[in-house]
């Protein structure tokens, strides 16, 4: 049940008291790399917990503005993996690793699939991309350090990755959320019977990218396995930063890794346990660049209370929204994740759909695309137009706004192999 039951079931007190340590231990070294020496972060004093919210936030521009190693606390020698963002909207910003950095993040991602019951026998299978991006060798480390077979097919095609889960006999898959629906289709379109052609395929691991239930709801029934929810990002290692226990109750996030708080995004205050928030960290175990008070842009929240599975550490709920993904739409602030809660759930919705913003005259407009199930009658118009007035509903009840619905033949919305492409922004500025 557990892959390291002493600091995974670890009381309070203890946590943070072990969290306190690793804290002084982290700002001590933080001040040996350029950045953070010239920030003075040496002149902080931390005596309890509660006195991080004296230190300052780093960013993401605060990272690029360090670029390349200015936020390196150790020798280059010393440094033995480097991971960057795409850098589409200029300098990337990397993050670097010592030996002793792997293996820690290893671990910790062992500590996320022994919890969902992954276990040596499991045959793994990884279509999430490798490279610079984070996603697939974290996990495919984690898998590893268990005794998985471990097949890194990464993203894309499809064919190829049913070949492989049918052959091998794959019982556990780390994916991209809007790529297991496309899986999911694909299965369809080939005559494949999950039951009978996958009989080994248990569990799937939706990463990458904010989903809403009904998504996860989607792949567990389609396929007859359990999805799990995971959370991570390059600043702090990659994924295995929080993951959903087999409780399904939110995801715990290990605080003997990493320091959280959740501020309001505008004020910067930190919020009631509860309430949702900017999810902020601190890693407490990184030696090659630790990073203090990071500012994620990720909304979520504490969830209180202890989990029924015997684990300590605070569970945070579902990743809600980005607060650089939030649209205004007429006023009102919409996250694209809350579109696809309204709908994904409803009998007669296929599994793809896209959000497009367009300006007429001084007022913006969104259309939502939706693609329809294969098995639904589209030439029944009746049926169709009742479709098509649920989901205006269910998103104006969402959204407070009321958005034009398009229905479309299934399968012909553009698939991603990497993440989903979700927003078209055609406004005019």
């Amino acid at each position: 049940m557990y892959w390291a039951k002493e600091i995974e079931t670890i009381s309070r007190e203890k946590l943070e008291e072990l969290q306190l340590k690793r804290l002084k231990d982290t700002l001590e070294n933080a001040t040996r790399c350029p950045y953070y020496r010239d920030l003075g972060l040496g002149d902080y004093r931390v005596e309890t917990l509660s006195d991080i919210e004296k230190l300052p936030f780093t960013t993401k521009q605060d990272l690029r503005d360090a670029y390349p190693y200015g936020m390196v606390c150790v020798p280059q020698k010393r440094l033995v993996r480097l991971h960057a963002s795409s850098g589409t909207t200029g300098t990337p910003t990397v993050v670097f690793h010592t030996m002793s950095d792997i293996d820690t993040w290893a671990d910790l991602v062992a500590r996320c699939l022994y919890m969902i019951g992954v276990r040596q026998e499991d045959v793994f299978q990884n279509m999430i991309g490798y490279g610079l991006f984070t996603g697939g060798l974290g996990l495919h480390y984690g898998a590893e350090r268990i005794g998985c077979l471990t097949i890194p097919t990464g993203p894309g095609n499809t064919k190829r990755q049913l070949r492989f889960m049918r052959e091998f006999d794959v019982s556990v898959v780390h994916v991209i959320p809007s790529y297991a629906l496309h899986l999911a289709d694909t299965v369809e379109n080939l005559d494949i019977v999950p039951e009978r052609d996958l009989p080994h395929f248990k569990r799937a691991i939706l990463g990458a990218e904010p989903h809403s239930e009904e998504t996860r709801r989607k792949v567990e029934e389609f396929f007859g396995i359990d999805a799990f929810n995971s959370y991570g990002l390059s600043e702090m290692n990659g994924p295995g930063v929080a993951f959903e226990c087999q409780e399904k109750q939110g995801m715990h996030i290990w605080e003997d890794a990493y320091l959280v708080e959740i501020v309001d995004p505008d004020t910067l205050a930190p919020v009631k346990p509860g309430e949702i928030g900017e999810l902020v960290m601190t890693t407490l175990t990184r030696e090659g660049m630790p990073i203090i008070r990071y500012r994620t842009k990720d909304l979520t929240a504490l969830i209180p209370g202890e989990c029924a599975c015997g684990r300590t550490h605070h569970r945070i709920k579902r990743i809600s929204g980005r607060t650089d993904d939030m649209l205004i739409i007429k006023g009102v602030n919409i996250f694209p994740v809350q579109v696809e809660q309204a709908f994904m759930g409803m009998e007669g919705v296929g599994r793809n759909y896209q959000i497009i913003l367009e300006s007429r005259g001084h007022n913006d407009h969104m259309i939502v695309r939706v693609e329809l199930d294969p098995d639904m009658f589209i030439d029944d118009f009746k049926k169709l137009e009742e479709l098509r007035k649920r989901i205006i509903g269910s998103l104006r009840s969402e959204l407070l706004i009321t958005p034009e619905v398009n229905l479309c033949e299934p399968g012909s919305l553009p698939i991603s192999e990497g993440k989903a492409v979700r927003v078209i922004d055609k406004r005019t500025i």
